[in-house]
């Protein structure tokens, strides 16, 4: 994996993060995620297997080891062309 970030070309390092998943209409979060991380902007790289293992999570039907209450708001605003 790169040791600079694609789009800002800052130092990546590793860490664990918490990743918002969606598969289909379902949103998961999964905590402790193996990623290289931006320093600068936050962008995150994954390796194949971690990403592979997460769509597993996804998709499987895991018991939580807790649930969260998200809001849901609309962006109604109009945004000229």
């Amino acid at each position: 994996m790169a040791d600079k970030c694609f789009f800002c070309k800052g130092k990546v390092a590793q860490e664990k993060v918490n990743v918002d998943f969606r598969w289909g209409k379902d949103l998961i979060v999964i905590e402790g995620v193996p990623a290289m991380v931006c320093r600068q902007c936050g962008e995150k790289y994954f390796d194949a297997e971690v990403y592979k293992e997460m769509e597993k999570l996804a998709k499987g039907r895991i018991k939580p080891s807790k649930r969260l209450t998200i809001d849901v708001i609309k962006f109604e605003h109009p945004v000229p062309a």
